[in-house]
């Protein structure tokens, strides 16, 4: 990792949990906490979770916090740090893309604000099904919806960690868990953090700003390599 790379990662990791103490934060955290649990609901027996890109272990944290024992893994130090700083859970510093894990190693595997930043989403997500016994969480943020239109607009004027990112939609999710998964997995998904006028909380069309999507009972494709 270059100097330039692990300061930006020390910058990002300083102020990430700042922001979940903010007005802002703190409703999306709450609208994405709720989204994620009803998602835990279809997993009644699982009881262990990796999260890939734990980042400072905030959701890891709240994963262990509904009784499941959860690990973070993180290629970031600086992430990493502050989730120790935060006591937090179990952690690991490795790649996304090659899981130091044994096949069926954890229950669920969970990509919480992590698949749009990384550029092997497709082969951290079929490590992800290798190393998960009952299924995939995920929380993307949703590129057709109004948040995902405002925070691309504003990465072409003032540089964020949002300017590298790739945004996906619902049927983008879909087809590219189904293409590793096989088309008979079954997924679940809702969207939220919709604007605060909308009428609901969370919704089962494709507009709210995060979308909260399972695969359950996976079926992996021989020709995968898993």
């Amino acid at each position: 990792m270059s100097p330039e790379s692990t300061a930006f990662d020390e910058r990002v990791a300083a102020h990430y949990e700042a922001w979940y103490e903010t007005p802002q934060g703190q409703r999306a955290d709450a609208l994405e906490e709720a989204a994620l649990h009803r998602l835990l609901q279809h997993f009644p027996e699982a009881h262990s979770l990796l999260e890939v890109g734990a980042g400072t272990g905030h959701f890891s944290r709240w994963f262990r916090e509904r009784g499941l024992a959860a690990v973070g893994l993180d290629l970031s130090a600086a992430m990493l740090t502050q989730a120790e700083e935060l006591n937090g859970v179990t952690l690991v510093q490795g790649d996304a893309c090659q899981l130091p894990f044994a096949r069926n190693a954890f229950d669920l595997v969970a990509f919480i604000t992590t698949l749009e930043f990384l550029p092997c989403a497709r082969e951290a997500l079929r490590d992800g099904l290798r190393v998960a016994r009952k299924g995939v969480l995920l929380g993307v943020l949703n590129r057709w919806s109004a948040l995902g239109v405002r925070y691309r607009l504003e990465g072409i004027f003032h540089p964020s960690i949002y300017n590298e990112a790739h945004f996906y939609g619902v049927g983008e999710l879909q087809r590219l868990l189904w293409s590793l998964a096989g088309e008979q997995a079954h997924l679940v998904w809702e969207t939220t953090l919709l604007p605060e006028w909308w009428p609901k909380r969370a919704t089962n069309q494709p507009w709210g700003g995060f979308i909260a999507m399972a695969l359950l009972s996976q079926i992996i494709r021989p020709d995968d390599g898993l």
